[in-house]
């Protein structure tokens, strides 16, 4: 079932666990950001900083401009210290768009401004031996639940002397499992997955010594989870730019744990007509399996980058992605998919390449098919009449009969 045996999987689910060991909630984002441009160095690509970290790195190609991206986040979803109560466990608040729901029971590191502390997040009412039915009946809310943290501690001031500090990160553990029928468990696979796969794809254009037609910048953003990530790594002479993320499996929803799911829009609105059929037709052409989805609770890259004032064709590939923002699940069948469709796109051709500036006229504007809604009426009403057989009119004496 492998699409593609031309990607290293090894490497990709390698990369993929380095990841998920690196606790990175976004605004505490520098250890990825450093084990990314270590991986960078390593296959020989070079790169740059932006002043708050994000990761601008470019594979050369024959033509300088207009040039193509690919953009993946490394910032996940976590928590900050929000109080310290006096029974001596932490208040928190999320870092991100998560559930309290998910955070009940989960393993987390509280980085202190001296040390790594270990604790858990559970609910304020934990155990039924002590509060019987109430604690199935709480509300699920991030007001009510609270770290223990894994240290001799009474009350507030232990925790004062252990350096907790109100605006503490916390780091949520990924608790990944990798399954032998390519089933992989984990927290954060939003966006690291994607990551993998798009190192996984880098590293196979980079080791085959692969000529591309034009610049290709893969991009690394660390604060796509509160909106802001794209709005200042772009290279000014971008024409286009992928983002690739996770897809929402679910009821209502198109998108899948196999294959490449394709967004058409998301819920800042549609992604570029063109750049997205470019993509399809990629798969189609590479015989890549795959799907389209539109996701109406989600923003991703693409429209950070827009907000920021970027002309540029967006697209969103995605790997689908079963509880989201939760415990989630893909499949490794999903994320070589991926891999290969950026392996094919940033060989391709850019799909308008005399937009090189950022103005143009006219004659160098694409054209879509025009819809003339007067002639189009006409011509189906026409063919509604000849399709129609002539009404059978019975006479008389049937009548009377």
């Amino acid at each position: 079932m492998d699409p593609s045996p031309d990607i290293d999987q090894d490497y990709l689910q390698d990369i993929l666990l380095r990841l998920l060991r690196i606790h990175s909630p976004t605004g505490y984002t520098d250890p990825i950001v450093r084990e990314i441009c270590n991986e960078l160095d390593d296959l020989g690509i070079e790169f740059e900083l932006t002043r708050r970290g994000a990761i601008r790195s470019t594979l050369p190609g024959k033509k300088k401009g207009p040039d193509r991206a690919i953009i993946g986040h490394l910032d996940t979803l976590g928590a900050i210290v929000a109080g310290l109560k006096e029974n001596g466990r932490l208040a928190i608040v999320p870092v991100g768009t998560w559930s309290a729901r998910f955070a009940e029971g989960a393993r987390v590191s509280i980085f202190t401004d001296n040390t790594i502390l270990r604790g858990t997040i559970l609910p304020l009412k934990a155990s039924g031996h002590i509060f019987n039915t109430e604690v199935d009946t709480q509300p699920c809310a991030w007001d009510n639940v609270e770290i223990r943290v894994d240290a001799p501690i009474e009350g507030l001031e232990d925790l004062r002397r252990l350096g907790i500090n109100i605006g503490d990160f916390v780091g949520v553990d990924a608790i990944a499992e990798f399954m032998p029928n390519g089933y992989i468990n984990a927290r954060h696979l939003d966006d690291k997955a994607g990551v993998a796969a798009l190192l996984a794809a880098v590293r196979y254009l980079k080791t085959n010594e692969i000529e591309l037609p034009v610049d290709f910048h893969v991009l690394f953003t660390i604060s796509e989870e509160v909106g802001s990530g794209a709005s200042a790594v772009l290279h000014g002479d971008v024409a286009e730019m992928v983002s690739i993320d996770n897809g929402t499996c679910g009821p209502g929803q198109n998108s899948s744990e196999f294959g490449v799911t394709i967004a058409v829009a998301d819920s800042t609105g549609p992604f570029d007509y063109h750049l997205t059929h470019h993509l399809l037709h990629l798969c189609q052409n590479e015989k890549i399996p795959h799907q389209r989805d539109v996701f109406r609770y989600y923003r991703c890259d693409s429209a950070s980058a827009l907000d920021a004032g970027n002309d540029i064709r967006t697209a969103l590939i995605t790997f689908g992605v079963d509880a989201s923002h939760g415990y989630e699940r893909t499949n490794v069948h999903a994320l070589l998919s991926n891999a290969r469709l950026i392996v094919a796109y940033a060989r391709s051709e850019m799909i308008f390449q005399h937009q090189r500036d950022s103005l143009g006229d006219l004659q160098h504007f694409p054209e879509t098919r025009r819809v003339d809604v007067d002639s189009v009426v006409q011509e189906e009403s026409e063919r509604i009449v000849q399709e129609t057989p002539e009404a059978v009119i019975p006479d008389e004496s049937e009548k009377n009969d």
